[in-house]
Parts: C-alpha cells; structure tokens; sequence
C-alpha cells in the first residue's frame, strides 16, 4: 500500500472525528428549543433590568450558555435547576475569592476555573457555564459581593422558572423526571445496577441521566427485538430433516420411534414428501386404550390426523405466533415452494428465538429435538 495514501487516509480519518455526528432531532424539536432561548432570555434580561435600572449590569454573558442547555438539553443533567442556578451562583463565589486572592490574573482566571468545577462537582451541580461565570468575575476585576446575588443569581433563577414554565407546556418535563421502562424487568434486560457497572468502569462525566440512558437503552433493546423478528423466517429457526413415518406403519413401530427418539410428534408423508398427516403422542396413546393388540393391527394412516396446518419456509416467524398462542398448536410441519416437508416448527423453537433474539440463532443444526 502507498504510504503516503496510507497516511492521508489516516490524517482524514482523524479529521473526521472532530465533527460530531449530526442532529437527530426534529425541526419541530430545534424550533422549540430556539424559541424557547429566545423567549427565555428576552424575559430575564427585561425582569433583571426592571429589578435593578440604575444597575450598568444586569444581565451576564454566561447566561446565554444556559439558556443554551435548559431549552436545547432539558433532560441533562448540567441543565437541571439546581445545576443551573447553584452551578453559577458558587462559580461566581469561586470567582470573587481567586480575584482577591490571587494578584496575577492568568493564575487567578485558571484557578478559578478548576476550582470551580471541583465545588460544582462537590454539590452535585456541575453546569459548564459556571465555569465561563468564575472566569468573567476574574476577568472583569469584579470585587463586590453583591454581583452574586445580581446579576448572577437573579438571571439564573428568572432563566429557570422560565424554562419550567416554557419547557413543561411545549412537553418536555422540567425539572426533568426520568420515563419509567414499560412493564416488569425481564431477564436479559438492562438494569440500572448494569448501568452503574458500565459508567464506573467508562469513567467520565456523561450528559445524559443515568435513569434516562437505562429508559433509552430498553427502548433501543426492543426496537433491535422488533427488528430481528421481523426479518426472522421460518426456515432459521425450524428444525430441517425432521423424522418422519409412512402411512403404512403400525402404531407400534410409530410409538417405538416416538420412544426412541425422544419426540412427540411425526409427520406422515407420501414418496415424494408430501405432508399427508401428522400422528402424535396423544394420537397412539387413545388408540392404546384398546390393548397393546390394537397397536399393532392398526396403521398410522388409520388415526394420524389428515387435515394438517403446515407453514410455509419462507413465512415470517411473527406471524406464525398466533397459530401456537391461539390456535393451539404445538408444531407445525414447514414445506418448501414444491409443497415437500422440509422441516418443522415447535414451541420451543418459537420460546428459543425469542430468547435469543438477540443473538440471532443459526438455521437448524441438523439434530432431532423433542416436539
């Protein structure tokens, strides 16, 4: 391979990590969530400067970056209220401390940042705006104590019950509650325990609540579930070649076959194997209620049952449900497009698929399981 391609494709790839993944919201969503900004701070700067006219500065720049978070993101958890006002109101706090206390203001604007994502991590209110707020009382020499009260604290609790107002009537709840996963756990299933395993182990701060990543995860689970069933045929998860009887048989070489094998049913199938009947174990033991004699003077083509459900191989396993759910079926013998036997499907292979739906089965192995 050339080398120098080699490297470009290389150098390209790299690039390409920089640019995130595309928005997979809607129109509809962004609009709202830019009006909602719009709306959000419109409001706060006009009630800040109503509450404070005389004041130069009533309204932070920071705020923009929330306001950013509470109507773009209102189910993180940097977007919460109390990240939202307690993040900014404690870097602010930060800040004022580094600017009395450190006389050289690249070191205070660096500590001030640090330190205050390490109080906001403390009080379980990390907002990545708080940490523009600790840098501007640096940067702007701010020395009184009463800019953490105006304008920081005022635009930030205005910025919130705005978004509570605003978010909570377009739908989206706020403060957030995460959705509760429909129906009981299920074995297999993501538990929040599972989840709290995996992020110790990922080891970074993640936007996303950890209640809500475990609702969204089942929610993909069952799509990926909805999926695999719905391109799930018949012919992967049947078993092929199954055992098979001639009509001419007698019901006790058919029960010996049974007994043998370990199977619960046969179908009966002409020289060019078509499905003629299918006899059962409840078939053989009726007629064995007449003495061991009358199994062997009767044939199977005298009890096997002749009118037969079969399925088609190239039938879609979902739709087969109904006829074992509702119908009453048991097995279902599978034919291929020249109508001949080509396997047969049972409930337990029904119970397997949907078992491991996930981890989509193999078409049959070729061994006799028990029907």
């Amino acid at each position: 391979m050339n080398p120098e391609r080699s490297t470009t494709a290389s150098l390209t790839t790299w690039m390409a990590r920089w640019v995130p993944p595309a928005l997979t919201t809607s129109r509809t969503e962004r609009l709202r969530a830019v009006l909602g900004a719009w709306l959000g701070l419109l409001l706060t700067a006009l009630l800040s400067f109503w509450l404070a006219p005389a004041t130069t500065v009533w309204l932070v720049a920071p705020i923009g970056a929330s306001a950013v978070l509470v109507f773009t993101a209102p189910a993180s958890p940097l977007a919460q209220p109390w990240s939202v006002v307690a993040g900014n109101t404690l870097s602010a706090v930060v800040g004022l401390g580094c600017a009395a206390w450190l006389p050289d203001p690249v070191l205070a604007a660096s500590v001030a940042v640090a330190l205050a994502m390490a109080v906001m991590m403390a009080g379980r209110c990390l907002h990545p705006p708080g940490g523009a707020v600790a840098l501007l009382v640096v940067l702007t020499h701010e020395q009184h104590g009463w800019f953490v009260l105006f304008p920081v604290l005022t635009n930030s609790v205005l910025l919130v019950l705005i978004a509570m107002l605003y978010n909570n009537l377009s739908r989206h709840p706020y403060p957030h509650r995460a959705s509760s996963a429909p129906g009981a756990s299920a074995s297999g299933q993501i538990e929040r325990a599972d989840l709290d395993a995996a992020l110790a182990n990922y080891g970074q701060v993640l936007d996303v609540a950890p209640d809500e990543l475990v609702h969204l995860l089942r929610r993909a689970q069952g799509a990926a579930a909805e999926r695999l069933w719905s391109t799930l045929m018949c012919r992967d998860i049947m078993t092929p070649d199954p055992v098979v009887v001639d009509f001419r048989w007698s019901l006790a070489e058919a029960l010996e076959h049974m007994k043998r094998l370990n199977i619960k049913a046969l179908p009966v199938v002409d020289q060019a194997r078509h499905v003629t009947g299918i006899i059962t174990q409840t078939d053989l033991l009726r007629s064995a209620q007449g003495g061991s004699a009358s199994l062997h003077s009767q044939s199977v083509g005298d009890v096997m049952t002749r009118q037969v459900r079969v399925a088609s191989a190239d039938s879609h396993a979902l739709d087969l449900l109904p006829l074992f759910s509702s119908a009453g079926h048991h097995h279902l013998p599978v034919i291929d497009a020249d109508k001949r036997l080509v396997g047969i499907l049972t409930q337990t292979d029904l119970v397997r698929a949907l078992s491991n739906v996930m981890q989509r089965p193999e078409p049959g192995h070729g061994r006799v399981r028990a029907v």
